[in-house]
């Protein structure tokens, strides 16, 4: 028997094995959630998508969190007919027509109600302990950004206004136990959480709850907005995905998602933006876009911007591997094409 065979025979855990062979370390997978540009967001790759790990979606109210975690639990949900999905939550703000309205069936939701930081610990661990590495689960937390701690409700009932120190060290703790879980048994966790503006001559968005969740986190998304407007009438708003924390996309990289009234989040959003500043797609004239032929530079298939948002505008330039090759140089980590910087993603 080899040294290693030896040491690995006298491990007391029961996951040790010889690094090259460990499933810990493998190729990952990814699900694809539908929507191209959120696949870059999550993977830097068109055809990535969520893995295992936590996610953080940050931001402020009515800024679409709760939506790409149903999106993201929903494609999980297609992806493995046998899993189902851990939803935690503490606001109270998405009611089954919500999940509806992604597909989730809601048979497949097991729902949490928690009040502090301490039953989310206690449940969300003794669940995990339950599960076996076979078993596909997602789990979302709704969110941890207006979740009380335990010694916070206390001072309340008893009347006392101190401070409470304790929250983000709950969090913190929290995190730190859930995070090898996580690994382990192969579990995407997404957690809704809120910002806060830094005090400064130039404030920016601060993600809330302590730095044991940045620590923590495998992605954190702060997500901005911005208007669509026709004359003076909002028509719905581009949700821009601020990538603070990645362990597969460059910190900082921006990806733009539309989201209307009418028709809801456009799947081919953000494709437009890259497209053009990678010169596969052209503005010949205002309102109007058309194809670019790479080899000899001609123009096709001219429409109304309306038009870019179909999926038959999309399909020849998504097949297109020079085009994967660009948008995974320009957003993964170690790609070197800095150009999609230039793009107008001015927020409000």
């Amino acid at each position: 028997m080899s040294l290693m065979s030896k040491l690995q025979k006298s491990s007391k855990i029961g996951a040790t094995s010889v690094l090259s062979e460990s499933s810990l370390f493998g190729d990952k997978e990814f699900i694809d959630t539908g929507v191209p540009m959120v696949n870059v967001a999550l993977s830097g790759d068109l055809e990535g998508g969520l893995t295992t790990g936590l996610t953080v979606l940050a931001g402020p109210s009515k800024h679409f969190k709760t939506s790409f975690a149903l999106l993201m639990a929903s494609a999980y949900l297609q992806a493995k007919p046998d899993a189902i999905m851990l939803f935690y939550d503490s606001e109270f703000g998405s009611p089954q027509a919500y999940f509806k309205q992604f597909g989730i069936d809601t048979d497949r939701v097991l729902h949490t109600p928690i009040a502090n930081v301490e039953e989310l610990k206690f449940d969300i661990v003794a669940q995990l302990e339950a599960i076996d590495k076979k078993d596909d689960v997602i789990i979302v937390i709704d969110s941890i950004g207006n979740l009380a701690s335990k010694k916070e409700l206390e001072d309340a009932m008893n009347e006392k206004s101190v401070a409470d120190m304790s929250r983000a060290k709950s969090l913190k703790g929290l995190f730190r136990m859930v995070t090898p879980y996580l690994a382990m048994k192969s579990i995407p966790l997404l957690a809704i959480n809120h910002t806060y503006k830094e005090i400064g001559l130039f404030p920016k968005d601060i993600v809330s709850g302590g730095t044991g969740i940045m620590y923590s986190a495998d992605n954190v998304w702060i997500v901005g907005r911005r208007q669509q407007k026709k004359g003076t009438e909002i028509k719905g708003y581009d949700f821009i995905i601020n990538v603070e924390k990645s362990r597969f996309v460059k910190e900082k990289s921006r990806v733009p998602i539309s989201v209307t009234w009418e028709g809801g989040i456009d799947p081919y959003s953000g494709l437009l933006d890259v497209a053009l500043v990678g010169g596969w797609v052209s503005k010949p004239s205002q309102g109007w876009y058309a194809k670019v032929n790479k080899d000899t530079g001609e123009l096709s298939g001219k429409v109304r911007e309306a038009d870019t948002r179909k999926r038959e505008f999309w399909d020849d330039v998504l097949a297109d591997d020079d085009f994967k090759d660009f948008v995974r140089k320009g957003y993964q980590i170690g790609g070197e094409i800095s150009d999609l910087d230039s793009m107008d993603l001015e927020e409000e």
